[in-house]
């Protein structure tokens, strides 16, 4: 049984501050009840932090594209939000932390709503002018795409942004609307060589994150390509994927 120190202790209002300002929520909204809401100027959705007077911490999540991605199950407790989680220790909350500012900073179009403020005023009458709002959106999606793999390659775990390509499953030009080309589940943060093999159609995935070889590729060239392990897909990236593989891949 949860029981929330309410109102939160100075000490407590101190820790939750810590959590939330270490990890990008820096706008903080009060207490209601036991839990204390922040938000973001960077990242979409509301956090909230309160604790158990047994010594857990909680958290509540307002964001169904980051409760989606989590890597951890909602616990049945009441509270604001969509989704509550109970921590024994302060450390396991911090933990967590800096992956769900990753995916609200990115999910499901916060880079589109940056872009569309960037360039909302300039103009698009020539192609150089066009040229430039495209530089600028592929600059504001390659952070959002950097924060969403958590800035590795997610095959080989490469973490060295100068090996590291950003690629449309669906080519920037053959996007139907800019949500479409800032959708972040539409591109894979890949190590050059594998975005090399991905950009002339001669590697796939299938729907557990394995890749798939074409068959002009030889045997040395897919040992070289060596990779640790599946791509943990979503189900909008495997609806990307499908496009991909009906229309570039060179799977005969």
């Amino acid at each position: 049984m949860i029981t929330l120190e309410t109102p939160q202790s100075f000490v407590t209002r101190q820790e939750c501050d810590k959590v939330a300002f270490q990890n990008g929520f820096r706008r903080s909204h009060g207490e209601t009840g036991g839990w204390r809401r922040y938000s973001s100027t960077t990242a979409q959705g509301s956090i909230w932090l309160a604790h158990d007077a047994a010594g857990g911490w909680l958290l509540a999540l307002d964001h169904g594209g980051v409760i989606g991605e989590l890597a951890h199950h909602a616990d049945p407790i009441e509270g604001p939000g969509l989704a509550r989680y109970a921590f024994s220790a302060l450390g396991d909350l911090y933990a967590l932390m800096p992956r769900v500012y990753q995916l609200a900073a990115s999910l499901p179009d916060a880079p589109l709503v940056q872009f569309q403020a960037m360039v909302k005023d300039l103009p698009t009458s020539t192609e150089a002018e066009r040229l430039v709002i495209q530089r600028i959106g592929q600059g504001v999606f390659r952070s959002g795409l950097l924060e969403y793999w958590q800035g590795r390659c997610p095959l080989t775990g490469i973490s060295d942004a100068r090996l590291l390509r950003a690629w449309h499953i669906i080519p920037w030009k053959d996007c139907t609307s800019d949500a479409e080309r800032l959708d972040v589940h539409n591109v894979l943060l890949l190590s050059a060589l594998w975005d090399a093999a991905f950009d002339r159609g001669l590697i796939s995935f299938d729907g557990t994150g394995r890749p798939l070889f074409s068959s002009s590729l030889g045997e040395e060239a897919r040992v070289e390509l060596r990779w640790k392990v599946p791509i943990a897909f979503t189900s909008r990236h495997r609806e990307f994927l499908e496009y991909y593989r009906e229309r570039v891949f060179h799977g005969a």
